[in-house]
């Protein structure tokens, strides 16, 4: 019998949601996928096409690349004025601080490296503590390709070492267009139908709590009532925390493989305490 059996998954997850899907139900999972926030890009082509034209008049000295999908979202919007060799060699002028493995994935498509990488759990105070041991940027102008919103905590952290920021956004978060798994997750937790709830980005209970609308009082009782919450790393769980939660489930690194082991070994313990519930619908017991 797998660490899982009988018990159900909620996950927010929505582009490796299959992926996720199939690492937990490899356990015995009954997995219910609830996508809470998609990626919208914004037409802001103009700032991109500045940002590269400041890049050539030598006046930025590098760049923070937060994500994948905005590093190439980056590289897309500025091909509609110039070609991609142009933007490479563009690119390579400057530092490139990357605060994880996807944009060092998305430097690397291109042919290049990033020089300063931010370590685990890769959030905006381990970019800020790398360029202090890294780089002098004082007085320099640094671009920030932002995702899905702003991070002020960056750019204010920026600011107080005499950094320049220019922040560029290429999209935002928004709510899926087809709320109905989410709606059908939200009622399965209200009625205490849930075992785990796992979170992969802040913005999931974000949104989670909007769609709730009325019910959020409500949702948030059941979440902290007996509901396993899992948390892929510690910005997810510092959005939990400032509602009033806390993780009960937490990987050793911020990683989708290192959250869905995490998961299995809570259920091989709570298996190893106590009887799994029959029916795999019943509240389970969060750890201390």
């Amino acid at each position: 019998m797998g660490a899982l059996e009988g018990r159900t998954v909620v996950a927010f997850e929505r582009r490796r949601a299959a992926e996720f899907e199939k690492l937990l139900i490899r356990h015995g999972a009954d997995f219910h996928s609830a996508p809470a926030v998609c990626e919208v890009p914004i037409d802001q082509t103009d700032d991109v096409h500045r940002l590269f034209d400041e890049i050539e008049a030598g006046r930025i000295e590098a760049i923070i690349l937060q994500t994948g999908v905005g590093t190439r979202a980056l590289l897309e919007a500025a091909a509609s004025r110039r070609n991609p060799s142009e933007l490479v060699d563009l690119l390579a002028r400057i530092t490139r601080i990357a605060r994880g493995p996807k944009p060092v994935a998305a430097l690397r498509e291109i042919g290049l490296e990033a020089h300063v990488r931010a370590p685990e759990p890769n959030t905006w105070r381990e970019i800020l503590s790398e360029i202090d041991r890294t780089s002098d940027l004082r007085g320099q102008k640094v671009a920030v390709q932002e995702y899905g919103r702003p991070n002020p905590d960056l750019l204010d952290g920026l600011r107080q070492r005499g950094v320049e920021p220019l922040p560029v956004a290429v999209y935002r978060w928004a709510l899926p267009d087809d709320l109905a798994p989410l709606e059908k997750a939200i009622s399965m937790i209200l009625e205490h139908r849930v075992d785990v709830v796992a979170f992969t980005t802040a913005v999931q209970l974000d949104h989670l709590l909007l769609v709730a609308g009325q019910r959020r009082e409500d949702l948030l009782r059941a979440l902290g009532g007996g509901t396993a919450l899992a948390s892929i790393g510690p910005t997810a769980s510092e959005a939990l925390r400032k509602a009033g939660l806390e993780p009960a489930i937490t990987p050793e690194h911020p990683k989708l493989g290192y959250l869905a082991a995490a998961i299995a070994a809570w259920g091989g313990e709570q298996t190893g305490g106590e009887c799994p519930p029959e029916t795999g619908r019943g509240k389970s017991r969060s750890q201390d």
